[in-house]
């Protein structure tokens, strides 16, 4: 059988950086217009013009490392703030008094939050206030003195980057958060996906032999109670978990990453079989079967796992109600679900023996019945009166998802 690895990546910084890339370009054209429409403010203006040629192509050059934060490199945003930071000093330099006195816009104008930005959306609130601590200082020299108009922009930069680097952290935080809870779910189906297999083979065999021992006596009575030992053992390892769930969900660049590992056969794996083909081993003697005269098509994992479902039930039968006992088989085909009725004239459950025998690690009913409906979207209903037997409808839908993936490694 083939197994595929599945690649789920989780990030909500991607968005973050495509939005910060289009407004660095957006802002780099603003500058331009703006110096463009105030160019008699500009004694030099053969200065601005160079650097707006600069922050124009470094701007486009750029981009790449706008993309996700392993692009964006330390180095990378400490030119890309000395960028910012030249072009704020030179503007007074450049422009006349008026200009300056007026509130006029620094060269590289509100382009220069955007380098703010990507060290918050890269480091986080910290990073942020590193940031934007030296452009505010670059402000109030180039204003000369603390205007109301400049120590408001600065405060905006400032408040607007520590939101976003805070942000930021919450976000990588729960994404976190939610690939180890995906992990934490897909090793848990595969500790019961194991479970039911174990309990369909293994356990029963040890059992049988611990009964067969008891039975035959001498060096058998001593092997029975070996198989009774590790019998208790191997319950209280599936009823404990299977699976150590110890593996932390991989941080990389671009968010956290789940690697789940499905099963699969081939292209037809999930072609609708008949489910009576599969049941149809299961007609005994004291085991009477039931079905309509058409096809009962379900996806082939459906029906396999129904089917695993029918036969644990009949496991339950011959081990509780004995080997003497009748067991019925009806399958039902509804058009939108598939009913399996399985019943015994056996002496019933005591009532309150389920759940003191799963508390015991004994998943038969929890796992090899239950936990296999759950997994088809269907359900497993049990109804017993002592002295009258069991019964259990078995309600799996047509349209099933199968869930069989688990945590995998790299």
């Amino acid at each position: 059988m083939a197994r595929r690895e599945k690649v789920m990546r989780m990030s909500v910084e991607l968005p973050l950086w495509r939005a910060l890339a289009a407004y660095r370009v957006l802002t780099m054209l603003y500058a331009v217009g703006l110096f463009a429409t105030a160019f008699d403010d500009y004694d030099r203006p053969g200065v601005a013009i160079a650097y707006y040629v600069v922050l124009f192509g470094w701007t486009l050059a750029t981009l790449p490392r706008v993309q996700n934060a392993a692009a964006c490199t330390k180095r990378f945003l400490t030119l890309d703030l000395a960028v910012a930071l030249i072009g704020i000093v030179l503007t007074p330099l450049v422009a006349n008094a008026q200009h300056i006195q007026d509130g006029g816009p620094t060269l590289p104008s509100i382009w220069t939050a955007g380098s703010v930005l990507a060290f918050a959306i890269k480091g986080g609130w910290r990073w942020a206030v590193f940031a934007s601590t030296p452009v505010a200082a670059a402000n109030l020299i180039e204003r000369g003195h603390p205007a109301r108009d400049t120590v408001h922009n600065v405060i905006l930069v400032w408040v607007a980057s520590i939101a976003i680097g805070y942000v930021v952290e919450v976000a990588r935080a729960s994404e976190r958060t939610l690939a180890r809870a995906l992990e934490i779910e897909a090793a848990t189906r595969e500790r019961e996906r194991l479970a039911r297999d174990i309990h369909d083979g293994v356990l029963q065999v040890l059992a049988m032999v611990q009964r067969r021992g008891a039975v035959l006596g001498g060096d058998a009575a001593e092997l029975g109670r070996m198989a009774g030992e590790q019998e208790v053992a191997l319950r209280t390892l599936v009823s404990g978990g299977l699976l150590p769930v110890s593996r932390v969900s991989e941080d990389e660049a671009e968010g956290a990453v789940v690697r789940v590992v499905d099963e699969d056969t081939d292209d037809d794996a999930s072609a609708p079989v008949d489910l009576r083909t599969l049941l149809a081993p299961f007609a005994a003697a004291r085991v009477n079967l039931a079905e309509p005269g058409a096809p009962v098509l379900l996806p082939a994992p459906a029906a396999r796992e129904l089917a695993a479902a029918v036969r644990a039930a009949l496991d339950n039968v011959r081990r509780h109600a004995g080997e003497d006992a009748r067991a019925w088989i009806l399958v039902e085909d509804e058009p939108d679900e598939v009913i399996v009725t399985v019943r015994d004239d056996g002496p019933g459950i005591p009532e309150g023996r389920l759940a003191q025998a799963e508390g015991e690690g004994r998943l038969g009913v929890a796992q090899s019945i239950r936990g296999r409906l759950r997994d088809l979207g269907g359900s497993a209903e049990l109804v017993s009166t002592p002295g009258q037997g069991t019964e259990v409808e078995l309600t799996v839908p047509k349209e099933t998802n199968v869930k069989r993936g688990k945590a995998g490694r790299r």
